[in-house]
Formats: structure tokens, sequence, C-alpha cells
């Protein structure tokens, strides 16, 4: 597949897929099948058959939830296509379509977290807003990068590409750009895609100052870290406690990373900063680990 002329692969390379694999399961971030009832799953899809949608006559407009989803909402969340692509069709330009529920989920936040691909193109051209954010502060794209779906991700890069530049800058609540979550996922080839698109690889996340390759770092991801040296990564940027790259690998069990850094790393920074226990009686040695009970996606 072919992205404003980059050459993209939308099969995971090998790394990726383990990275996949090890993720943590996490609970479906959409509020529409938690908040149904069991007994209610048959009465909504009944409602689904005998749904009239046309034109003229648009009362499942109107329709909300008590989790503030519209038919178009349960429509994608249990991927009653037919029914998603007729309301898309009859709601092209329309604020319909950017209606958040109570999770300030849109359609579109929904179409990649169910993987519809599909939808997410239907509700592009019909002028859904990739800009708009749920309640963690994650656009469609944010999202497409912490799951790892590069057909989503595919098609929400091709697509209202004016809003792409912003986009890749806005960070979540967590301060995450999309780079910081595809390499925090470890899903290489979208790192790489991101990068080539104008995302900046330098970027820091707003807690620590990290940049994808500080994140890299703690994760002890070699095939990371190279792939982003090789994108072009600054291995002397510091985060906001003035650590470089480098300094992360004192105490990690990677020797490969740490070689890799200290090879590249300005003399000057090869010695950990003045820190905390400089006028402690005891000072950390190099085999000490700096930090304790870190996580970093589930790891």
């Amino acid at each position: 597949m072919d992205v404003h002329g980059v050459s993209m692969d939308c099969n995971f390379d090998e790394m990726d897929l383990k990275n996949r694999k090890m993720l943590p399961t996490e609970d479906r971030f959409d509020s529409g099948v938690d908040s149904l009832k069991e007994d209610d799953i048959p009465i909504m899809v009944e409602d689904f058959t005998h749904l009239r949608v046309s034109a003229g006559e648009e009362p499942w407009k109107q329709e909300i939830t008590e989790d503030g989803d519209t038919f178009l909402h349960l429509a994608i969340i249990h991927e009653a296509k037919e029914h998603a692509l007729e309301m898309i069709k009859l709601s092209q330009n329309d604020p319909f379509l950017n209606k958040q529920n109570n999770q300030r989920q849109t359609a579109l936040h929904l179409a990649v977290i169910t993987e519809q691909p599909l939808i997410v193109e239907r509700l592009l051209k019909a002028g859904c807003d990739p800009r708009l954010v749920d309640e963690s502060g994650n656009t469609a794209l944010h999202i497409a990068c912490k799951k790892g779906s590069m057909t989503c991700f595919a098609v929400l890069t091709q697509i209202q590409t004016q809003h792409l530049r912003s986009i890749l800058t806005f960070t979540n609540y967590s301060g995450h750009t999309c780079l910081h979550l595809a390499s925090l996922y470890g899903y290489l080839s979208m790192v790489e895609v991101l990068v080539q698109l104008g995302a900046d690889i330098n970027a820091k996340e707003q807690c620590s100052g990290r940049t994808a390759l500080h994140l890299a770092v703690d994760l002890q991801n070699p095939a990371l870290v190279q792939r982003l040296i090789s994108l072009g990564a600054d291995v002397n940027r510091l985060t906001y406690g003035g650590f470089a790259p480098f300094h992360l690998t004192f105490g990690r069990q990677n020797t490969e990373i740490q070689k890799h850094l200290y090879e590249r790393t300005a003399e000057a920074l090869r010695e950990l900063p003045e820190s905390e226990y400089e006028d402690s009686e005891e000072e950390p040695s190099s085999d000490e680990e700096m930090y304790d009970d870190i996580t970093f996606a589930g790891k």
C-alpha cells in the first residue's frame, strides 16, 4: 500500500508481531458492548433489522442510549456494516457523524477500535473530523497506533490529510504523541512510516521529557533503538531531568543497547549527570538500577 508516496506493507514485520503477542489484554475501549445487558442484545439486533434508514425520515439520528451512543455508534460496535454504511451515506457533512458518547468517542474512534477500515474510510470521506479526541485525549490515529492497526492507520493517513500534520503533533492526556504510542508498543513499521509522514522523532512526552529513543531504551528493545537512530533520532537529547538515552542503560541487562548508544553519545554526556544522590553517603554504582518498578505498555 502506498501512503503519500511512502511504501508501506500492511503486514507487521516479525518484531511487530512478536511485540503484539506480548501486549496485555485490555478492556474494550467502547461503552456500547459493556453497557448493554445480555437480554438487550437480541432486542437491539431486531431493532436494526426493522430500522428504516432513508433520506427525509431520520429518527435514528435522534436516538441516544444512556451511555450517549447513537445508532451509528451501536451499528459500528456490533459490526452491523450495512446499516452503518447507509447511515453514513445519508449523513454527508452532517454534525451527526461527529457526535461523541459519554466516553467522548466518535463513530470514527469506534471504527478503529473494532478494526473496520472500510467504515473508517467512509466516515472520513463523509466529513467525520479526525481531530476529535476521546476522554483520554486520543484521536482515532492515536488509537490505531496503540492497537497496531496498520489497515486503519493507512486509511487515516491517506484521507483528510490536511489535518495530518497537526494530528501528528497532538499529545493525549498522558502526554504521548502517536509516535510515542507506536514506540511504546513496539510497532517498528508504524514508527518508520510516522517519521516519514512528518512526525517529530525527537518530540518529548510531557511527563518526564522522554523521546521515542528514551522509551525504546526503557523498554530494552534493541531493534527499536537501532531503527530510531537510523531514522535520525538524536542520541544526545535530554529528558527534563537531564538524562540522555545512554544514561538509561545503566543497571539494565542489554549491553548491546548500551554499547550502541555509547559509541554515538557525545563524550561530555557519557557520565551520569549530578543527581539527588550526590550528597548522600553512598552514591549509586553504575550497576545499580536508576529506576524501579517502571512499566511501559504493561511490560
